[in-house]
């Protein structure tokens, strides 16, 4: 089995009972080389995993309570409950005596689930991956790490990337792990963090995530994941952050909103 990094970085290893002792990376950081905030919520997951029955991570809530540094983590669980179909744990991640995220997280099972569906949308409309443009050419940004570890591909590039916010903060993409690793349902509660915030293309400078909710909605097929990004509201410094990944079969797989703080 091949070693892919975000296994390898979102490892973690039993101490106690509901205590485990994990790392925060310093290769999956944003502007600032501050850990970037789903790279924390995989830790957390991974943690819970390994407490609760059910497979897949299915409704996720993450409060970040203050920036990580690169280095010793531990992630302390509790299982609130555990039913028929759903089983909720917390995670509490922390680093020396200071706690960094909480998260509280209902998990099932994806592949049993059934029911009535209608779907009112759709995936994006985007050309084939091989069509669109890497906008960063194969190379990293410099000081985000993250960036060289999942690619993007668009139809267009936005106007931030060139210098020129064009004030539309909407963005329809491909995105992967670039060394090939296949999504799974929990690499989508965290990947819906790991692209830059929309709120770049009308001149935001950084954004940090005060709360994320994320909705797991089906196992991924392998391949590109197609995302949609937005921005609505900026409204004294805060701004919220919807995100959908559709799979490669056109299946809506994930959802997620977000508040988050702009630089003062």
């Amino acid at each position: 089995m091949r070693d892919y990094e975000f296994d390898r970085d979102h490892a973690v290893t039993p101490t106690a009972d509901h205590t485990y002792r994990t790392a925060v990376s310093d290769r999956w950081t944003a502007i600032g080389g501050v850990p970037n905030g789903g790279h924390l919520l995989a830790l957390c997951l991974r943690s819970l995993s390994a407490e609760l029955p059910q497979p897949d991570p299915v409704a996720v809530s993450a409060h970040f309570l203050r920036p990580a540094t690169p280095g010793p983590a531990v992630v302390e669980t509790e299982l609130v409950r555990s039913g028929r179909r759903f089983a909720t744990g917390e995670a509490r991640l922390r680093q020396g005596d200071k706690e960094i995220v909480r998260v509280l997280a209902s998990y099932g099972d994806l592949g049993a689930a059934g029911g009535p569906s209608e779907l009112l949308g759709g995936p994006p409309e985007l050309p084939a991956p091989e069509d669109c443009v890497d906008p960063l050419n194969g190379r990293g940004i410099p000081g985000v790490s993250i960036s060289e570890r999942v690619g993007i591909r668009l139809a267009t590039v936005p106007g931030w990337i060139t210098g020129t916010p064009g004030k539309d903060p909407r963005m329809e993409l491909w995105a992967r792990f670039t060394d090939g690793r296949e999504p799974d349902t929990w690499a989508l509660a965290a990947f819906v963090d790991f692209l830059p915030p929309v709120v770049f293309d009308l001149g935001a400078t950084g954004s940090s995530t005060i709360e994320l909710s994320v909705h797991v909605r089906r196992r991924p097929a392998p391949g590109w994941l197609a995302c949609v990004a937005s921005t609505r509201f900026v409204q004294d410094g805060l701004h919220e952050e919807d995100f959908e990944i559709w799979d490669s079969t056109g299946n809506l797989v994930a959802q997620s909103r977000q508040l988050a703080l702009l630089p003062a």
